[in-house]
């Protein structure tokens, strides 16, 4: 694990030392015991495992794999296992203390947990993916259970791969065990409207948003970067709501149309290729780096960690920022916003929607009773309208005055 210290470190211990030094400031302001900052700066438990997996050639690959679970206090561990080169244990043990928060602001009856493995699924077969998630649950499946420890779909892991984990772990227990990972298809004990979860809490939370910061969404501009399922659910969403998409971008790069680019077509375009790349519409194309700093109303970064930094936090022209992915912002990008008066909803706040419709699932799989689709978008309307408030007046009535930040809150 990973003290607070100088010195060159790795993308994750970045991470990990930014989530570490902000949950001590906030303790501090809050002026609670040093216990309390002791007890939240380490997980519980990290568990690191070596995959041998045997490729379609024939070769065995090695890839290694984490579970980390941080804080119980509030119920089982609960947390997304993320698929990616760049996984590393420090990344780990930081996503799972934002799930800790995370789960603790919306509500939910879950601590903080985190899983991944180091590789790259874009280069891999869906029966190598299928090797490593079965693998995965084999070498973790001690500490997890539906009482212990329940894994979610993350960074490039989605249905098919929970279905695989479940049905992996219920031969361990020789029993249907649906209630282990969240996330699944319908057909294997998955929830209505789970896909779709964090994009529309996304989408909630930023309508709430606009009206708390008084930015009409009928004339809004919005530029999402990422066009994974988060991101293109949350532009569907917001698109229906009468919000104007100027600007779309993932990893093949953006899109920029002042006048609005045509969401639905888009959408089309990359069920069939995969990529917003190539995209036949009437789109400029552009840079990532340039989508970012697009004139807008409000940017949404729904991709990977540390995409807003010092670098280019004086060059964003969005009146508010609408977190989507998990610790897109650094702390030096949060203090020159705090500088600018650009707001930013934070990530444990604004894409806890997956989460709780996790939860859902969750229960419905412990009580074998299910809910209606209307039913699941009435739940999460309520918890996410009823978080973003505790959260921003809280903002407002004891941080604004002091320049703290909504994540502070």
């Amino acid at each position: 694990m990973t003290a607070i210290k100088g010195g060159a470190c790795s993308k994750g211990t970045e991470i990990l030392r930014a989530t570490q030094q902000l949950i001590k400031k906030t303790v501090d302001r809050l002026e609670l015991p040093s216990a309390v900052y002791e007890i939240l700066k380490e997980p519980r438990t990290v568990v690191g495992a070596a995959l041998p997996i045997e490729m379609d050639d024939g070769s065995i690959k090695v890839f290694p794999a984490y579970r980390c679970q941080h804080n119980n206090a509030l119920g089982p561990y609960k947390g997304g296992i993320r698929f990616h080169p760049d996984v590393d244990m420090d990344e780990v043990i930081a996503l799972s203390m934002w799930m800790t928060f995370k789960c603790a602001v919306v509500g939910v009856p879950y601590g903080g947990g985190k899983g991944g493995v180091t590789c790259d699924p874009l280069q891999m077969s869906q029966r190598e993916i299928e090797r490593v998630s079965r693998e995965y649950v084999r070498a973790m499946a001690s500490v997890l259970g539906s009482d212990k420890d329940i894994p979610a779909p993350d960074v490039n892991t989605n249905p098919q791969v929970m279905a695989w984990m479940a049905d992996e772990y219920s031969k361990i227990k020789q029993a249907p065990s649906f209630g282990v990972v969240t996330g699944k298809p319908l057909t294997a004990g998955g929830c209505y409207g789970r896909k779709e979860s964090t994009g529309r809490g996304i989408s909630i939370v930023t309508r709430e948003a606009a009206k708390a910061f008084n930015i009409p969404l009928d004339t809004a501009r919005l530029v999402i970067q990422g066009f994974g399922n988060v991101g293109s659910s949350t532009a569907k969403i917001l698109a229906d709501l009468g919000c104007t998409i100027i600007g779309v971008g993932d990893i093949t790069g953006g899109l920029y149309n002042k006048s609005g680019i045509d969401i639905y077509k888009l959408l089309e375009h990359v069920a069939k290729t995969g990529f917003v790349e190539g995209f036949p519409g009437e789109a400029e194309v552009i840079t990532n780096e340039e989508l970012l700093t697009l004139d807008c109303d409000i940017l949404i970064p729904a991709a990977l960690e540390n995409q807003l930094t010092g670098r280019n936090a004086n060059d964003i022209k969005a009146k508010i920022i609408v977190e989507a992915a998990n610790g897109p912002t650094t702390a030096e990008a949060d203090k020159i916003f705090v500088e600018r008066n650009i707001p930013v909803v934070p990530d444990i706040l604004s894409n806890s929607g997956g989460v709780t419709v996790s939860y859902f699932e969750w229960v419905q799989n412990n009580y074998s009773y299910y809910w209606s689709e209307q039913e699941i978008n009435q739940r999460l309307e309520e918890k996410m309208v009823e978080a973003f408030y505790n959260i921003y007046n809280f903002y407002c009535s004891k941080c604004k005055a002091n320049n703290y930040t909504m994540r502070e809150a």
